[in-house]
């Protein structure tokens, strides 16, 4: 049998006899056989439900007989009915035998007072696959709690409502080692389970609630958002396992929640007693002074009353517009200042650029095209051409272009041949007439033609019946390889940069005109 089977299969032993206290004493397939043993007690709830029941007997109901040891010294404590000696200390004083059953004290105090918590928030979940202690099954709970509603919050001044990225990450890290509060599986009305978190966010910052196994990532999603609905918290972690939530720093507890409505009340009542006695006062004055009849609300509880009605507690369509405009807008005018100075930037990265290929032009110091030039017939020009074409060698001009290196190998080409054939790869007319021109220049050679090709253009040249190699084939007025390298990488960033300009320009002026229209 392979290793993994047998752990499975162990694994299974392992959870029947533990769960049912019996053993396993024969399997086939998923069908597992469990006998329950010669001592088999009955299950301990029902045992601790019976002593229980005996510990809410009334003492006047118990019949307590007069034992006979107590009168007589010498003689044996009598026998009860099963012949147990001991029975009848039971039998007298119900306190002894409910100290016989009672269960030893165990666990911490910090498990004890989860245990004691978590009871009274609701039933536990038996079926239980991770560490103790046992979760509140919140399927049992109430769908419908009659009165319920979304608590009473109030932020404190001068504290930011949302959460910080670091206060997200020491509340996830703090949710890591907390016990599983809740087990949550296809429950879609959550008033109970929501009446529940309100009552353990008295005691916990946070509420840990796990999903039964089988449910799926959607209706995970969706359970998450009515809790955060109903409570008023925030969702902190949310995946196929676990639904963490915050209480929110605006949470206020069940005392200091009441202790706010009522002083808000006192408040309210003291000005509207401050009002009334501003009025007598007013009344007052016009019939002794004989003041005119007209009310001034400045300054009066009325003013504050009429503020709040008419700018405060309005939510009318064209309120909830100008909000929108007014958040459009503001939104358009950060993009805007963004474009701008990304602008900003590569205008600053093209000067930049702009001094590098200077400083490289500097060293370039191109030669000048003699005045005295051979001349060719146009037989010998053709003849030329078609050599040229046929010819297997040529140089290849790269993305460095032309350098002191492509000038001493067309001088070597030389040694050999009349005729050499450059091949270069750009494609605009102007660039390819630049480059066969300033071959010519460099070389002192005679340009015959420029010809396409299929993927490339071809330069012909001729070196001239009155050719001489110069005495030192690499010239001194070019680029070096290397600096022709920097030279291409230049010029290629400068381009795209240009490019880039050109787009922010235009989303530029895209949203100044969205701005004043």
């Amino acid at each position: 049998m392979p290793e993994s089977s047998l752990k499975s299969c162990l694994l299974v032993f392992l959870f029947y006899q533990i769960k049912s206290g019996g053993l396993v004493v024969w399997t086939k397939g998923d069908v597992h056989f469990v006998y329950r043993a010669s001592n088999y007690l009955e299950n301990t709830k029902h045992r601790h439900k019976s002593i229980a029941d005996i510990q809410r007997v009334p003492p006047e109901e118990c019949t307590v007989p007069e034992p006979q040891w107590k009168h007589e010294s010498n003689t044996e404590p009598s026998k009860n009915h099963n012949g147990d000696a001991h029975g009848v200390f039971r039998e007298i004083d119900p306190s002894l035998g409910v100290h016989a059953y009672e269960e030893p004290v165990e666990g911490t105090l910090y498990e004890r007072e989860v245990n004691r918590l978590l009871d009274s928030l609701g039933p536990r979940f038996v079926d239980w696959w991770w560490n103790t202690p046992l979760p509140v099954d919140a399927d049992l709970l109430p769908e419908v709690v009659p009165g319920f509603k979304t608590p009473f919050r109030q932020c404190p001044p001068g504290v930011r409502l949302t959460l910080a990225d670091e206060e997200l990450t020491y509340l996830r890290k703090l949710a890591r080692p907390l016990p599983t509060h809740f087990a949550l599986g296809r429950n879609t009305r959550l008033q109970g389970l929501a009446a529940a978190v309100l009552k353990l966010w008295e005691k916990s910052l946070i509420v840990k609630i796990a999903v039964k196994v089988g449910i799926q990532n959607t209706n995970n999603e969706q359970m998450a958002w009515n809790l955060k609905h109903l409570t008023g918290g925030t969702i902190i972690l949310r995946n196929k396992d676990f639904i963490i939530l915050y209480r929110g720093k605006d949470f206020l507890p069940g005392g200091v929640k009441r202790s706010v409505i009522e002083q808000e009340a006192r408040v309210d009542a003291q000005q509207v007693k401050e009002e009334e006695a501003r009025l007598t006062v007013m009344d007052s004055l016009q019939m002794f002074a004989g003041l005119p009849s007209e009310e001034s609300s400045v300054g009066s509880f009325r003013e504050y009353q009429d503020f709040q009605l008419n700018h405060v507690q309005e939510t009318t369509e064209n309120n909830m517009a100008l909000i929108e405009l007014e958040a459009e807008k503001h939104r358009l005018e950060k993009e805007l200042k963004d474009q701008q100075w990304r602008l900003f930037i590569l205008t600053k990265k093209i000067e930049r650029s702009n001094q590098a290929l200077a400083k490289l032009h500097g060293s370039w110091n191109p030669s000048e095209q003699s005045a005295d030039k051979e001349l060719l017939t146009e037989e010998e020009r053709m003849i030329f051409r078609k050599i040229g074409l046929k010819m297997d060698e040529h140089v290849l001009l790269g993305r460095r272009g032309i350098f002191d290196g492509v000038i001493e190998e067309i001088h070597q080409h030389w040694k050999h041949k009349e005729i050499v054939k450059v091949i270069t790869k750009q494609n605009q007319a102007y660039q390819i007439t630049y480059t066969s021109m300033l071959l010519e220049v460099e070389t002192g050679g005679m340009l015959i033609a420029t010809q396409k090709l299929t993927n490339s253009h071809a330069i012909i040249l001729y070196r001239g019946k009155n050719y001489r190699r110069p005495t030192k084939s690499s010239p001194s007025n070019l680029l070096t390889k290397r600096e022709a390298l920097r030279r291409s990488v230049e010029v290629q960033r400068t381009g795209s940069m240009k490019h880039y300009v050109w787009e922010r320009q235009k989303s530029i002026e895209d949203l100044q005109w969205r701005l004043v229209s």
